[in-house]
Order: structure tokens, then C-alpha cells, then sequence
């Protein structure tokens, strides 16, 4: 007799959408899930196993990447000719109330909060938008 595990998986954040201009990745994904979703780009993919993963685990999070990236790595050059913004979640209080609001940001803006500000405010990173000019301007 075989028991089936009971898995929960917590798949809010872990979509892929695409428009004209842009390429919408929920922050959920590692970047081993990005490689082996369907929805996702070959250039994206190739840009990550000749670029990314050069400096990043396949098992961190975009969340996670995003939350701690510093200006000075490669990881940022990398992200920046991508063209990146990043969409985060905000707790603000209102009326002695927390309330929450999204907000995006350009990578540059969000790398110069530090990760003890981010906390402090509740931040939570829920979205990477990629340009998809940006994606064009690598050579594979």
C-alpha cells in the first residue's frame, strides 16, 4: 500500500506574462524553475545559464536575488542590461491601520534602499519586469 503525501505548493507568485514591450516573472521562481518553465523565453533562459548563473545559485528566488542585490556585482551589470524593474508590495500605516501598496521600482532605486530599510517597511518583492528590448541586447 502506498501513502500519498499531502504537498502544499504555494504557486501565487510564480507566473510568467508577456506583453509587447516587457516580460512579467512572478518573484516565487528560483531560477531552476524559470529554466524548466515553458512559458519562458529561450533568450532568458540562455541569458541565465551564460550570465546569471555564473554568480547565482539555481536555487535562489528572484525575491530573494532582488531583496539583497548590491550596485558593485555582476549580478547588477547583468540586470541592469536587462533593463529591470521591480514590482514590491509596501506596508504603510493609514489612520493607525496597516495598509498596502504596490510600488515599482527602477533596479537602481531599489538597490540603493538597504536590505534593514526594506524590512523595516515591509517590503516584499513581487514582480520582475523585463524589457524586452533589453533581452534583445545580449548576444547568445
Amino acid at each position: 500500500m502506498k501513502i500519498m503525501e499531502n504537498i502544499t505548493r504555494y504557486d501565487d507568485f510564480k507566473y510568467v506574462l508577456q506583453d509587447v514591450g516587457s516580460l512579467y516573472l512572478g518573484a516565487g521562481f528560483s531560477y531552476q524553475e524559470l529554466l524548466e518553465h515553458e512559458m519562458v523565453p529561450f533568450k532568458l533562459r540562455a541569458v541565465l545559464t551564460q550570465y546569471v548563473f555564473k554568480e547565482a545559485d539555481p536555487q535562489t528566488t528572484l525575491e530573494s536575488e532582488f531583496y539583497y542585490l548590491e550596485r558593485e556585482t555582476f549580478l547588477y551589470e547583468v540586470f541592469s542590461q536587462l533593463k529591470i524593474q521591480v514590482k514590491v508590495q509596501v506596508q504603510e500605516r493609514k489612520r493607525n491601520k496597516p495598509v498596502y501598496r504596490e510600488r515599482t521600482y527602477a533596479l537602481e532605486e531599489l538597490t540603493g534602499i538597504s536590505p534593514a530599510r526594506k524590512e523595516a517597511c515591509g517590503m516584499m518583492i513581487r514582480e520582475i519586469i523585463i524589457s524586452k528590448l533589453g533581452l534583445m541586447t545580449f548576444h547568445i
